[in-house]
């Protein structure tokens, strides 16, 4: 958004490049938000139900993510000669918030962080819940590398990007999971997560 509050881009939402990569290589198909420090109004807010995935690596420390995804953490893949490559994107098909340490301990094997960092996140800014959103992950058969702009830097969760088609959708891309293993993923959720 700029700063009338009009749209310049299709938005995309920030995340760290391992959890992207997790994405987009169908490991978890939940992404947990609590929101930047320079979000409007100061808390995240589901702003779309589909948007592009922005890899970053502001705030990504390998131990804050579970051992096995620990080598994930390489600034290298995000930022190629002040370009970053965007590889897919999400459509939410069902959100949820949480606020106590029970509904946070039934997620500890759908995400790779650690469960200290996830804890870390829930009690972050206590008084606001933490999202669960529920992700259907496609992967754009051939990446966009998209200059990598000052306006796209800062601690927030969403971003209006002027150098990407309108809607992710018509773009030449494919699930990252077939329906089969995504509805398996799907029932392997907490029942008090809200379903398709």
């Amino acid at each position: 958004m700029d700063d009338n509050g009009s749209q310049r881009g299709p938005l995309a939402c920030k995340e760290w490049d391992a959890v992207v990569r997790a994405l987009l290589e169908g490991e978890q198909v939940i992404d947990l938000r609590k929101g930047g420090i320079r979000e409007p109004g100061r808390q995240f807010d589901l702003a779309s139900d589909r948007f592009f995935l922005y890899p970053t690596v502001e705030h990504q420390e390998p131990d804050l993510l579970k051992a096995a995804y620990r080598d994930w953490v390489d600034p290298a893949p995000v930022r190629r000669a002040g370009q970053i490559v965007i590889g897919g994107w999400a459509d939410v098909i069902a959100h949820a918030t949480i606020d106590d340490d029970a509904a946070l301990a039934t997620l500890d094997s759908k995400h790779i962080w650690t469960d200290a960092y996830a804890q870390s996140r829930l009690n972050w800014k206590a008084r606001q819940p933490l999202w669960v959103l529920v992700l259907r992950v496609h992967r754009l058969l051939e990446p966009i590398a998209i200059p990598d702009r000052s306006e796209y830097h800062g601690c927030t969760s969403w971003m209006s990007l002027a150098d990407m088609p309108a809607d992710p959708y018509a773009l030449p891309s494919e699930p990252v999971l077939s329906d089969t293993a995504f509805a398996g993923k799907l029932a392997g959720l907490p029942e008090w997560l809200p379903r398709d």
